[in-house]
């Protein structure tokens, strides 16, 4: 059994896990390991909420770009079309977007 993060081989865990209960003693090993996983499981939950809290204000962000490019092209949609925007004989109006689906 190898651990990539130590490289430490299945020796070398029976050693440090040795020396754990010499200098603690058995008794003390449980209470150490419940602490131990209660600070691991506190981590995963801080990073978690890290996690959620980024996705949030990206989601917020990408959803105001949304709604300004919305707002940008109804404005655009209601400047008057010039003979410079068209070609010769062809006037093409794009339909614009619901604010809903550029919301969503």
């Amino acid at each position: 059994m190898t651990l990539l993060f130590f490289d430490l081989g299945s020796g070398e865990i029976f050693l440090i896990v040795l020396a754990v209960i010499l200098v603690f003693g058995p008794g003390k090993i449980p209470e150490i390991a419940r602490g131990l996983g209660k600070f691991i499981n506190e981590v995963k939950r801080a990073s978690e909420d890290i996690k959620t809290e980024i996705n949030r204000e990206a989601d917020k962000l990408d959803r105001e770009k949304r709604l300004e490019a919305y707002k940008n092209s109804l404005k655009k949609e209601n400047e008057p079309i010039t003979a410079q925007d068209t070609e010769p004989g062809t006037k093409e109006v794009e339909s614009p977007a619901k604010e809903e689906d550029i919301i969503q």
